[in-house]
């Protein structure tokens, strides 16, 4: 038996069933689950300061693409919309090799804990030069994080009307092969997963719609979720009601693509109806708004999809379109553009820090996560509210509006991931070395 102790910080908020927050307060972690909450509780194990610290449930991302790390800022894709941003990027990805996938994901995870998250999943869709979904798993066990990899994939390149080019794409019996494959190898179904593997062909203008409608079978004869992007932006749907005669929405319900197992990326162009049906169903939506601005694709109707009672979480999407992959950051930016487009009211701190911590973790299927409850998983993060960016702040637990942005320590199932700042899992100077001259490389290759 393993306990740590997080004795006396300042604020918790809790994001429990009754929302509670606490102040003062202990935390006691018995073998990677939270045990106990409140008042002068005591241990034999290790006590870890909250004082002067406001305590969350780690952060939960629910989209992104970690491969991107290696292309942020690329010159003649820092303006583009969608569909002109991927033919730029194609010819680069199309050089990756497994260690570029590794090394990437790491320092995309790094990224990510440093701002306070403990969960994330990711959206890896092309596997060139022998890449495998594997190199993203290795990655997420060696820097600590908890992970939902999803298994994606593309069918349709440009000789068949797709958009990516016909060196990235897969033959669609290979791909549902692979799946089982990693499926097997890697999903693990229990309370307190650390790896849980999805099915997540990548969109509906890069594969077919049998893929889609076999990788749905696929995934609930073998009980795992699915995902992919949706109503993204005005292109998006041009493309749906020109190849399919519908709307996204009405696409994804024809194929079996709504339901509680099921979550879609962006969605900015949801409509009424798709909203309705979205709520009807408990499909999920991995909200990525700063993304959505780099790319200009708009503003999520976000207050509309939370207000309808569709569950909703924040992702920073890929590297290579946010340009950083800050979850505390997200979220702040969830809320400025709601009130950018509805007005002051129109979402708080402490809404928008829900659907980065609770939200998220009821899109991935995770009610052992996301929360600060008795029995809950120990994903824990500490915000030291005492400096400059929360100085003469009247209300410390509202972080999004002022409040740090890079965690004090991080836990994961009741591990330190990063103590006083630093991750403590790898050495991160020597990563971020390898990055750039992998970065260096790719760009010489051009």
């Amino acid at each position: 038996m393993t306990e740590l102790l997080i004795k006396s910080a300042e604020f918790v908020l809790t994001m429990d069933d009754d929302r509670r927050e606490l102040a003062d307060t202990d935390i006691l972690v018995r073998d990677g689950v939270i045990a106990a909450i409140g008042p002068d509780l005591e241990t034999e194990g290790e006590t870890l300061s909250g004082r002067g610290c406001v305590v969350t449930p780690g952060l939960v991302n629910t989209h992104h693409h970690l491969y991107q790390t290696l292309t942020r800022a690329v010159p003649g894709a820092q303006d583009s919309l969608l569909f002109g941003w991927l033919q730029t990027l194609y010819p680069i990805w199309a050089r990756f090799t497994p260690d570029h996938m590794h090394v990437s994901a790491q320092v995309g995870l790094a990224e990510l804990a440093l701002s306070g998250c403990s969960l994330s999943s990711d959206h890896l869709y092309l596997y060139p030069n022998g890449t495998r979904l594997e190199d993203t798993i290795a990655a997420a066990a060696e820097i600590g994080l908890r992970f939902h990899p999803t298994r994606g994939a593309m069918s349709i390149g440009e000789s068949d009307g797709g958009l990516p080019p016909d060196s990235l794409v897969e033959r669609e019996s290979a791909i549902l092969e692979d799946c089982i494959r990693v499926i097997d190898a890697f999903h693990d179904p229990r309370e307190g997963s650390m790896c849980r593997v999805g099915i997540a062909p990548c969109s509906p203008f890069s594969v077919s719609r049998d893929l889609m409608r076999d990788a749905a079978v696929l995934a609930r004869d073998k009980g795992v979720m699915l995902h992919t992007h949706l109503a993204e932006n005005d292109e998006d749907i041009a493309y749906s009601q020109d190849r399919f005669g519908c709307r996204p929405g009405q696409y994804a319900e024809d194929l079996g693509w709504t339901g509680p197992d099921v979550w879609h990326a962006h969605c900015v162009k949801l409509d009424a109806s798709e909203i309705g049906l979205f709520a009807r169903t408990r499909t999920g939506v991995a909200h990525c708004p700063c993304s959505n601005c780099r790319l200009g694709s708009g503003i999520a109707p976000v207050r509309q999809i939370r207000d309808a009672g569709v569950p909703v979480g924040l992702g920073v999407d890929g590297s290579a379109s946010n340009d950083t992959g800050n979850l505390m950051a997200e979220a702040r930016m969830s809320m400025l553009l709601q009130r950018v487009a509805r007005g002051a009211d129109a979402m708080s701190a402490r809404e928008a820090l829900e659907i980065a911590t609770r939200g998220g973790a009821d899109v991935l299927g995770r009610p052992d996560c996301g929360r600060i409850q008795v029995g809950a998983r120990a994903d824990v993060a500490l915000w030291d509210v005492t400096g400059i960016d929360g100085a003469g702040s009247w209300d410390k637990a509202a972080l999004l509006l002022a409040g740090p942005t890079r965690v004090r320590h991080l836990l994961v199932e009741g591990r330190l991931v990063v103590c006083n700042g630093s991750l403590v899992t790898v050495d991160l100077d020597r990563l971020i070395e390898k990055q750039n001259r992998l970065a260096a490389d790719l760009a010489a290759a051009l």
